[in-house]
């Protein structure tokens, strides 16, 4: 039987869309990939298709705080690999990241964290627990408002064009919806509860950290507006998830430095690019 790798070890290879007949239809996508039939569920491992400081990067470190071995696809943003056949073949909206698992291709940042911690047991109230309604809807608050709003802050060009009275206009009305979700979020991180900023890190918190670096340097001529010292419960987690050797995994993979969340800088990946 093959021999299962130690936890939370990573191979890393890069995208390929190269096709293999007579291999798997994820095979044929990424032109490696070959299923061992003969293994059990929990030996079969995991694919992170992924870019450096992308929301690929939520997914990486809850697979390294979850100690699980996974395999990552390195995706070329620069020459535009995400919006290719092969890469659609996984997720037809061509974003990152795509997850890989045995239950076949997940996409959606949200969907890749809660398959995860069902799947494992952890960083969630599970199916039943009393908890579980008000953890979801947390979650999916982070994903449909916190996080959509900062695509529309970050790529505002792709709502209103690209005329600089318009997205001046779009980026003053989304600060102010974004600085609301962060001070409900500032409140729930001082509730006490077992899902959030809890001695035990949940995907929400990876997800709400990762949220604060990217705030704190998008877009490039316009975050200033942002302090996360207006949300002091905030900056606690951010800093208590950043000591966290999952953070610390991450960020040596991806280069984020010794501050990815609190006082975060621009990554400096070994390979790859963020935009």
């Amino acid at each position: 039987m093959p021999q299962r790798r130690p936890l939370g070890t990573v191979r890393n290879r890069r995208f390929t869309s190269d096709l293999h007949p007579g291999r798997s239809l994820f095979g044929q996508v990424i032109g490696w990939i070959d299923i061992e039939k003969d293994q059990g569920q929990e030996d079969r491992m995991l694919t992170l298709h992924y870019a450096p400081d992308n929301a690929s990067l939520i997914v990486r470190l809850v697979l390294e705080e979850l100690t699980q071995p996974f395999d990552t696809v390195l995706i070329d943003r620069a020459a535009q690999e995400q919006a290719g056949e092969a890469y659609r073949r996984l997720n037809p909206r061509g974003l990152i990241p795509v997850l890989e698992t045995p239950d076949g291709p997940i996409f959606e940042t949200a969907a890749i964290l809660l398959w995860l911690s069902e799947a494992f047991g952890k960083m969630a109230p599970q199916p039943g627990a009393p908890d579980r309604a008000a953890f979801l809807s947390w979650l999916f608050y982070l994903s449909n408002g916190l996080h959509a709003d900062m695509r529309m802050l970050f790529y505002g060009q792709n709502y209103v064009g690209v005329g600089s009275d318009a997205q001046t206009s779009l980026a003053r009305q989304t600060h102010a919806r974004i600085d609301g979700h962060l001070a409900l979020f500032d409140e729930c991180a001082g509730a006490g509860h077992e899902w959030f900023s809890a001695e035990q890190p949940s995907i929400i918190d990876y997800y709400l950290a990762t949220c604060l670096r990217w705030l704190a340097l998008y877009p490039k001529q316009g975050h200033a507006w942002f302090d996360i010292d207006r949300t002091p419960a905030l900056r606690r987690l951010a800093e208590r998830m950043e000591q966290r050797p999952a953070t610390l995994r991450a960020a040596k993979a991806e280069g984020l430095g010794k501050t990815p969340f609190s006082a975060p800088r621009y990554a400096e990946p070994e390979s790859g690019s963020a935009t």
